[in-house]
């Protein structure tokens, strides 16, 4: 009998042993897990409002005429009678090459010249008294021939050299440079002293600006943006040299032949631009922004909100929507990725957004029109003004606001 006794005793005190081991440990387990942190959402509103949609690029400001100026001869720079940014007329005196060489040549093909037309005519009178004796028979047939011949040859003799005098003399007419048009000289390429040769290829001494006032930015936009360009729409762009003014253009021409580099095709825009106080200069880089359509009065949200995406898949839906597509994240990461312009001018997609109802998050497809990249434009449908759109979060850590993206 003591010894049942002492048995069960011995089972109890080991029972509650282990009780108490399973209690310590759970609440070391549970002390171990991490808090679950509070989530507050960050909103904002959406409201009415204006909203530009526009295409961005670079370009570099060009002269709309710019003339290189160059020589048909060689030789040393003699004078020099332009320079940089003079104003130059239509056949003003740019720049004299030693011509002595020429000269020489000329004086040369003269007096050849000389020498060949007394032969030609001597040959001519030749052929004159010949043509005369032989009505009385003095001259034989073939006689006449040769003194034809003659006369033939030398008159030949005549045209060559008086063609390479020509030649020579045009030559000495190149030996100095005149300006082709009218405008400002941009770049002077030689100096007094200097040989040029123009034996493979025209060497560029100036470059002459036509017009400054009237200029063009050749700008390179990308194949996904070229099919939204067309000529007329207005163009803002602005320069390092004057940050805080903004400048106006439009678009004269979109070029067919594409560009390809490390497999980016760009294309070429020609956008005209007014310079009546020549402040913008050749070579200055513009960062354009073409406007491809501008709402007012708008009903917007910010393009955060398109790239919010929930750590759980909320069970609300609008109403109307369909579930099976709310559910499916594919379904929303084409929209919610990057916040990119709504396809061609006027051109609605349909994309989902998360709005607050009362402390939970509802999945709402919305569609949109324009952006601007801070913005984007809500059509008529599901969405009202003051509906709050989620586009964060804020965790009780203190760390501020936590935007969650897409990875693609």
């Amino acid at each position: 009998m003591n010894k049942t006794r002492q048995g069960a005793r011995q089972w109890r005190k080991w029972a509650l042993t282990a009780v108490v081991v399973l209690a310590v440990g759970a609440g070391v387990w549970r002390c171990s897990q991490p808090k679950q942190a509070k989530v507050e959402y960050q909103t904002e509103a959406a409201a009415l409002g204006d909203l530009t949609e526009t295409v961005s690029a670079n370009g570099s400001l060009n002269p709309v005429t710019l003339v290189n100026v160059g020589t048909q001869v060689s030789g040393t720079v003699l004078k020099l009678h332009a320079d940089f940014n003079d104003q130059v007329r239509s056949g003003q005196v740019l720049l004299e090459l030693d011509d002595r060489v020429y000269a020489a040549s000329v004086r040369q093909l003269t007096a050849n010249l000389r020498s060949v037309t007394a032969q030609a005519t001597l040959a001519a009178g030749n052929l004159k008294r010949g043509e005369a004796l032989s009505a009385t028979g003095v001259l034989s047939v073939q006689d006449i021939e040769q003194l034809r011949q003659q006369a033939t040859s030398a008159a030949a003799q005549q045209e060559g050299v008086a063609a390479q005098l020509d030649r020579e003399r045009a030559n000495l007419g190149y030996t100095v440079i005149r300006s082709p048009v009218a405008g400002v000289v941009v770049s002077r390429e030689v100096d007094v002293g200097q040989t040029v040769a123009a034996s493979f290829q025209t060497p560029t001494l100036f470059k002459i600006a036509q017009d400054l006032s009237n200029m063009q930015i050749n700008g390179s936009f990308a194949e996904a943006d070229i099919g939204r360009l067309i000529a007329g729409l207005p163009v803002r762009f602005t320069v390092d040299a004057y940050p805080e003014r903004t400048f106006a253009g439009s678009i004269r021409e979109v070029r067919l032949q594409p560009k390809t580099v490390q497999n980016v095709v760009t294309y070429d825009v020609i956008i005209a631009v007014d310079n009546p106080d020549l402040k913008l200069l050749p070579g200055m880089t513009a960062y354009v922004n073409v406007v491809l359509s501008e709402r007012h009065e708008v009903l917007r949200v910010p393009a955060s909100a398109f790239r919010f995406k929930p750590t759980s898949k909320p069970d609300a839906v609008k109403p109307g929507t369909d579930r099976k597509a709310a559910a499916n994240d594919s379904s929303g990461a084409r929209g919610a990725g990057s916040v990119s312009p709504a396809g061609r001018v006027g051109e609605a997609r349909t994309r989902p957004l998360y709005v607050l109802r009362g402390s939970e998050i509802e999945r709402v497809q919305v569609r949109t029109g324009a952006t601007d990249k801070r913005y984007v434009e809500i059509l008529p449908g599901s969405l009202k003004p003051g509906d709050l759109v989620v586009t964060g979060t804020v965790g009780d850590d203190g760390k501020g606001p936590q935007a969650r993206v897409r990875m693609f």
